[in-house]
């Protein structure tokens, strides 16, 4: 069995990433990446900013909503991706439909919990019906909009306690609409509010994508997603892709016997797997710095992260479900944080001595991404404890 060390798994991290030498453009980095996490809307413009040299604002959202390469899909983990359009069916027949399941026993509580109908399946199923008609003129909603046209989208019921944080009384239509987007139906498509901002209108799928191909079989799906997966993350474990995944072992270890996957000797005895044409050795890189978003896929890429990442360092970094905030990288592992002031300036927050090198490529970076963004300022959900306490000068 061969082994590969924690220094070469951060050699091929940097050089599949793009962090190290870069990415041609949107389409080539988010496949080289397998999909970008979107549930921060500004993660997928900072991410691509990170990997492709020259992109633009205008350059990532050309990719989603005028050519169309790009498109997001809800799926692993019942979390919101970008996927390269091809990669698409792959997960509506595994991953998707998987999240589309759940999302539609989700309908089915809620609608019993409103009192909206004796038969909670043939309500989801009209209504279902319903928004999709709605819809198939083409022309892209909002969720308040189809609320406005298909009054079953308003009925509301009531979550937790409405003295919660996260309770009260909610229209049941975005469950509809998400379980209707998790299985492929329909799409979100052009983004009605500013870029660092989630703001999704809705058309079907059909009228997005034009052509398209029908979902795959569930096991091909996975094995497509594993496959992927492992070029991008490879070598990884387990319980690694398990995570990724949001799915069971079973699953996991069918597909890594689909795609021929080879072990491999991991730092620490553990095991890892790659493709079976991606055993051999890798070249080391040179030192190298980097500023990720919030979410980014390269620390959101695996579950056991002790190769890139202090484990005395999580606290400060990631919150207690493992969301990850803003990073900081130098010469391969995840170093501090970044943070902007109220003019907008990009600072970095080190929780690790790197040296006067460090400093001054990460300084660099700052002031790159500082210009970048132009005045504009990053609201981050998913903050860190870090990013929460920075002290700016």
């Amino acid at each position: 069995m061969r082994h590969i060390d924690d220094d070469e798994r951060r050699a091929r991290l940097a050089r599949r990433a793009g962090l190290v030498g870069g990415h041609p453009d949107v389409l080539s980095a988010t496949t080289a990446m397998t999909v970008l996490h979107a549930t921060e809307a500004a993660t997928v413009h900072l991410a691509l900013w990170a990997r492709v040299p020259g992109v633009t604002v205008a350059d990532v959202d050309a990719a989603l909503y005028d050519d169309r390469t790009l498109v997001k899909q809800l799926a692993m983990r019942r979390t919101l991706f970008v996927f390269p359009r091809d990669l698409l069916p792959a997960a509506w027949g595994s991953a998707a439909a998987r999240v589309a399941a759940q999302q539609h026993q989700q309908v089915i509580k809620f609608v019993t919990a409103g009192g909206f109908a004796d038969d909670p399946e043939a309500w989801a199923a009209e209504a279902y019906a319903a928004t999709l008609a709605c819809l198939a003129d083409g022309v892209p909603r909002s969720t308040a909009e189809l609320r406005a046209q298909v009054p079953v989208l308003d009925g509301r019921f009531v979550m937790g306690t409405v003295d919660k944080k996260w309770g009260g009384e909610f229209p049941i239509g975005r469950w509809v609409i998400g379980t209707l987007g998790a299985r492929g139906r329909v799409v979100r498509a052009t983004n009605a509010g500013h870029w660092r901002l989630n703001r999704p209108t809705w058309t079907s799928t059909e009228r997005w994508l034009g052509t398209f191909d029908e979902p795959w079989a569930a096991d091909a799906g996975y094995a497509e997603l594993v496959r992927r997966w492992l070029r991008t993350f490879g070598p990884g474990t387990e319980a690694d892709i398990v995570w990724w995944l949001g799915a069971t072992k079973t699953i996991v270890r069918r597909a890594l016997a689909d795609v021929g996957a080879v072990a491999v000797g991991l730092d620490g005895g553990g095991q890892g797997w790659v493709l079976p044409d991606d055993v051999d050795p890798v070249d080391p890189v040179e030192p190298w710095a980097a500023l990720l978003p919030t979410l980014d896929p390269t620390v959101m890429g695996w579950r056991e992260r002790g190769f890139y990442l202090d484990p005395a360092h999580t606290p400060y970094l990631f919150d207690t479900n493992g969301n990850a905030g803003n990073t900081a990288w130098w010469d391969g592992r995840v170093v501090g944080c970044w943070v902007q002031d109220d003019a907008g300036v990009v600072h970095t927050v080190l929780r690790d001595d790197v040296g006067a090198a460090g400093r001054r490529a990460l300084a660099a970076e700052a002031e790159r991404l500082t210009a970048w963004l132009d005045g504009v300022r990053i609201t981050n959900v998913y903050a860190s404890p870090q990013m929460k306490s920075a002290r700016l000068p």
